[in-house]
């Protein structure tokens, strides 16, 4: 069953409670963050992607980078742009994005939980994408990066969140420049905690990572490196019911057809897929259908029967692609480290697809039908993996409203 803990968080007084919410750093690079941290001194971002206020070309790997996150960490404490909350809380973390609402808690989640497979996971991880984090953990002794968990809903716990945001008056509440806005309460009373933590051990079995997989196989490295601390034996995380949460399309596109002409590479795909020309943009509504955009025109592909086998990743629709079109036709055995294709956020829309291939930089892009939190729920409890880029989940959670320290 679950584990799940209060905290004494390190968080903004509330009037600097927007300034302060980055988006995570892994969304972002180096340029990115840097124009958005731009003339706000107290974006976490200062912390998060600490290059920002170093000389640009700067090896974002190096200690430099490392030791000025942990300057600015200690900078925020002593000016004030931090502070440590009084006791031990368990902190409710609400999003609104496009008129859809998720409400979590967020709380540290035990990393023997994390081993023993009680949280569950969907993706490998890549060695030097958990140093980093490892490296930013041990420098600055906190764990800035919150690891978004999914549960089965549990009718008792939604109600103490229910009720607690009912009777109770948020510490925060702000719009971000994206338009999400961003609420949390903070949960002081111990009775309350207790009731949560009790209803975790007794009515959750499992915890399921929707994102933030080297966030959290950092975080459990990290534990074992500092092995004398309590602290280090629970992570960030934010755990949200799963009826609550929408999972979007992951896309892919890529730079060219393999020495195939347009023609030839169509009539490969005839084996697989039937092929209908669509005047409209393919956003699929049902799985097995995907949108293909190709010099100029867009095409709906669906799966032919027998293309896929009845097993739970196979059976997804980015499984399909890969199997059948990238690896098959466009030989791109590991989308991990084929620098032919690329991976777009469905949050990012159909004009991002057309845009990467009118411009030249990429032939062709394949929309795709998102996977459903079951499916997800599915693979996990099996012990297998989906392939790579497989979910993107939106809203994001902001990094700064509450940090864990070490």
């Amino acid at each position: 069953m679950a584990i799940i803990r209060p905290f004494k968080a390190l968080r903004p007084p509330a009037e600097l409670a927007s300034q302060v919410a980055s988006r995570p750093y892994d969304v972002l690079n180096s340029r990115e963050a840097k124009q958005e941290a731009a003339g706000n001194h107290y974006s976490f971002l200062r912390i998060t992607k600490s290059e920002i206020d170093l000389p640009e070309g700067i090896d974002i790997h190096s200690q430099p980078v490392y030791d000025k996150a942990k300057a600015n960490l200690e900078l925020f404490i002593q000016n004030g742009t931090l502070f440590n909350e009084a006791k031990p809380c368990i902190y409710i973390y609400q999003q609104v994005m496009n008129g859809r609402s998720q409400t979590g808690l967020l709380c540290v989640s035990s990393v023997e939980d994390y081993f023993n497979d009680v949280i569950k996971k969907h993706e490998y991880t890549r060695p030097e994408k958990e140093k980093d984090r490892i490296d930013h953990m041990l420098a600055i002794r906190a764990q800035t990066g919150n690891v978004f968990l999914a549960y089965r809903d549990v009718m008792e716990i939604n109600a103490l969140i229910s009720g607690w945001k009912a009777k109770n008056k948020p510490v925060y509440d702000f719009v971000a420049t994206d338009g999400v806005q961003h609420t949390v309460w903070v949960i002081d009373r111990d009775d309350v905690i207790n009731s949560l933590v009790r209803l975790f051990e007794t009515k959750v079995p499992n915890t399921y990572i929707a994102d933030g997989h080297h966030r959290a196989a950092s975080a459990a490295k990290v534990s074992k490196e500092l092995s004398g601390s309590e602290d280090a034996k629970y992570f960030l995380t934010t755990i949200f019911p799963a009826s609550q949460l929408s999972i979007l399309d992951y896309n892919r596109v890529v730079k060219d057809l393999n020495d195939l002409t347009k023609e030839e590479f169509i009539g490969a795909l005839q084996e697989d897929f039937m092929i209908t020309y669509s005047p409209e943009p393919v956003k699929p509504v049902t799985m097995h259908e995907f949108g293909m955009y190709l010099d100029g025109d867009w095409y709906i592909l669906t799966a032919r029967n027998g293309t896929f086998p009845d097993d739970p990743v196979a059976v997804l629709d980015v499984s399909i692609l890969q199997k059948n079109v990238l690896d098959k036709i466009l030989d791109i055995e590991d989308p991990r480290t084929d620098s032919r294709i690329d991976f777009v956020g469905g949050i990012r829309g159909l004009d991002e697809l057309e845009r990467r291939v009118n411009s030249g930089e990429m032939a062709a892009a394949f929309s795709l039908f998102p996977v459903t939190i079951e499916q997800l729920f599915a693979i996990a409890d099996s012990g297998s993996v989906m392939p790579p880029k497989s979910t993107w989940f939106e809203p994001k959670l902001r990094d700064g409203l509450l940090t864990h320290l070490i």
